[in-house]
């Protein structure tokens, strides 16, 4: 219990200690085009609609820089590729908070879970902020909330797949996203009903995603493969009120060289399906996961674009049934203030659906197969891999040793007849 509480507050304060100790000058907001010049300001960004989509709910996607398209192992995969699903570990029921910025917030939803190699969810996020409009005396002339709502429904299935390889899992997202804009007023401080809904709108789009894992220069061991790759566009859909979707293409790899350590990068294209020539510029990101105790884990991530450097640092905390996740983002364009680029994520396990105690209870009747055969019972080695391929089709180092055994029999018996002839 000490141990618990100990890890609860390591959890809570190692973020903030984290972005205390990043050097990084104070900058006063007037050199602000000082830094746009250092990291070069992109002239196409802003002209996308729906900017949230592009803004990350939290959790540990967040705090590895948004480095999470070939990592897609939690709940967190449904904004970063959505074939993520077919493989994730165990049935997950997510909640996100991001403190964003100023007094925008995101709030974000995700249940997700597969049976076998399909993979299914459903979520949701709404950004919301103040919308407040005053005349030119200062008097409050509207009031409301500007808000953008995206929901998501995720299936994808995973192919190939096998002992030796794990399969190329193929995924999609719907998604639907409403921006509405509060009623303002004219240029004598009038309230203008339905003004706002003239720049509301709704539009449709989807995401598609490819993940495949394997091992590579691997230092440990387990049966989870410790790289992958991933492919994903996101946001393809036709404009709304003739803004263009914030579509973007990624190639993303992840590797773990050991059990405890995850590195991750993603490579991002931006594109205006309107006029590609007033796409963004393409952008990076890199983020690290390590795993410090069995319980508690940090996390860092750097997104670079253009006209922005992004820095991220987070931990969680592994309780029994429910993981925690802080995440501090520091924008090179705001100040150094811990409090105000925060994001909080709990995901709640439901279990794996028993695939854990089958992969067990396959392996424990294929290697007592493999006792019967060396012992000289073929028989009862054939019957118990024919069990474990009844549990586990894909397990193919049974399907080999009742392929080689069945083979053998049919080889004496081909010898038999052949002697009986003579």
């Amino acid at each position: 219990m000490q141990r618990a509480k100990l890890g609860l507050l390591m959890f809570m304060i190692l973020p903030v200690i984290a972005a205390r100790a990043v050097d990084v000058p104070s900058v006063p907001y007037a050199t602000i085009t000082e830094l746009l010049e250092w990291y070069g300001i992109d002239v196409n960004e802003g002209l996308t609609a729906l900017p949230s989509l592009n803004v990350p709910m939290g959790g540990r996607s967040e705090a590895m820089g948004t480095a999470f398209a070939a990592v897609a192992d939690d709940a967190s995969f449904l904004e970063w590729n959505p074939a993520g699903s077919s493989t994730l570990p165990v049935t997950e029921l997510a909640f996100f908070h991001n403190n964003w910025i100023q007094d925008s917030k995101v709030e974000g939803a995700v249940f997700a879970t597969r049976k076998n190699a399909l993979g299914l969810a459903v979520g949701g996020k709404w950004l919301y902020l103040p919308f407040t409009e005053t005349d030119s005396f200062g008097n409050r002339a509207s009031k409301g909330y500007y808000a953008e709502t995206t929901a998501v429904l995720n299936a994808s299935y995973n192919l190939l797949a096998g002992y030796y390889f794990s399969g190329i899992s193929l995924g999609a997202n719907l998604k639907g996203s409403y921006r509405f804009v509060p009623d303002f007023s004219d240029n004598e401080g009038t309230v203008v009903p339905g003004s706002g809904a003239s720049q509301s709108t709704f539009a449709a789009m989807a995401d598609f995603g490819l993940l495949t894992r394997f091992n590579l220069l691997k230092f440990y061991y387990a049966r989870e493969r410790n790289s992958s790759f991933a492919l994903v566009i996101r946001n393809f859909g036709p404009p709304a009120l003739d803004e263009p979707m914030p579509t973007v293409a990624t190639a993303a790899v992840s590797y773990r060289p050991i059990r405890p350590v995850l590195a991750a990068f993603d490579f991002s294209v931006p594109i205006n399906l309107m006029d590609p020539a007033l796409s963004e510029r393409p952008y990076a990101a890199i983020g690290a996961s390590a795993a410090i105790t069995k319980f508690l884990s940090m996390r860092a991530g750097l997104l670079y674009r253009s006209s922005n450097l992004r820095l991220s640092v987070g931990s969680g905390i592994a309780l029994e049934g429910i993981d925690l996740d802080v995440t501090y983002t520091l924008d090179l364009l705001t100040q150094l203030t811990p409090l105000n680029r925060v994001s909080l994520a709990a995901r709640f396990d439901f279990g794996d659906g028993g695939r854990a105690e089958r992969a067990r209870k396959v392996d424990e009747l294929y290697l007592k197969g493999l006792e019967e055969y060396a012992n000289g019972n073929p028989d009862e080695a054939l019957r118990l891999w024919k069990e474990v391929l009844d549990m586990d089709p894909r397990f193919d180092p049974a399907r080999e040793g009742t392929s080689a055994l069945l083979a053998s029999r049919a080889l004496e018996k081909r010898i038999d007849e052949i002697q009986k002839l003579e």
